[in-house]
Parts: structure tokens; C-alpha cells; sequence
């Protein structure tokens, strides 16, 4: 383990990000969430749970700091980097930390510690696992054939940028 002034860098940031998550839902910006990103022991970007303030459903502390991190490092790739969440990701969250392509999680309260107040995702992960017909949400597919123009379209442009 990795420690600066005795103290392991793990917990000491994941701390800071418990920290924000109280701070900023004592000062009402939303829910108890709050994370950070590092990269080599540096934060890059905090971000804490905005979703009321913002009237924003994405504005989940782990996607805000994803999205801070990606601005500071000019980078949609946050290869390296480390996610210190307050708790354990929810499913958007966590597809959003694969999508970036973070290398490491560390996370305080599990899901089972967040669906005890209120914030149960189960429902999400059960639901994401069913065939598309069987799930509570409704989905209706048109145009497959416009729509997958554009997707073979983008396969032979010359300056596409693969993510």
C-alpha cells in the first residue's frame, strides 16, 4: 500500500470523498454521494451528487467527477486514474467508469448500505439482465436499417476517433 505521511492514500482520499459527500448534502446540493478521481496520488476532479440541485438524474458524484476529470485531463480516457467513491457505484455509475476506462475503484458503503435509506438499485441490476422484452421498461426498435447507415457510415470515416 502506498502511503504519504503515514497514512494510506487510499483511505485518506477516500475520506476526502466521504467528506464532500457530507459536506455538500448538509449545504443541500443532493444525496450523501460525494467522489474524487486521482491519478498517480493527485485528485483531478471532485464531484458529489448534484441531482436535485441540478434537476439532473445523471448528476451522480461519480458521472460529475468523470465528467470534470475528462475536462481536466482533455481526455475522454481516464487510463490510470483511480474513482474513490463514498459508495459502492450504482449501475450508471459504474458503466460510466468502465466507459472511461478508469483502472480502479475503492468505495466506502456498499449497495446494500445505500438501498437500506432509500437508494435501492437492485431493480437496475435486475432489470439490465433480462432480454429486452421481458423488462419493466419498455423499448420499441424502428428504423434499424437508417439507423445502422449512420453506424456503417462512421466505420469508413477517415478521421473517426475510436472510443
Amino acid at each position: 500500500m502506498r502511503t504519504i505521511g503515514g497514512t494510506d492514500l487510499d483511505e485518506r482520499l477516500l475520506r476526502e470523498a466521504i467528506d464532500l459527500a457530507r459536506d455538500h448534502m448538509r449545504a443541500g446540493s443532493g444525496g450523501p454521494f460525494g467522489a474524487l478521481i486521482a491519478r498517480d496520488g493527485e485528485v483531478i476532479a471532485r464531484g458529489w451528487n448534484q441531482v436535485t440541485s441540478e434537476l439532473d438524474p445523471t448528476a451522480h458524484a461519480e458521472v460529475v467527477a468523470i465528467r470534470q476529470a475528462c475536462v481536466s485531463l482533455r481526455d475522454f480516457r481516464l487510463e490510470r486514474c483511480t474513482l474513490y467513491a463514498s459508495c459502492e457505484p450504482c449501475p450508471m455509475c459504474l458503466a460510466a467508469t468502465y466507459w472511461a476506462r478508469i483502472d480502479r475503484v475503492v468505495f466506502g458503503a456498499g449497495r446494500a448500505d445505500a438501498a437500506s435509506i432509500g437508494f435501492d438499485d437492485s431493480r437496475i441490476y435486475d432489470e439490465i439482465s433480462l432480454p429486452r422484452d421481458a423488462r419493466t421498461l419498455h423499448m420499441r426498435q424502428l428504423l434499424r436499417d437508417e439507423a445502422r447507415s449512420a453506424m456503417e457510415e462512421w466505420v469508413t470515416k477517415q478521421d473517426r476517433i475510436p472510443y
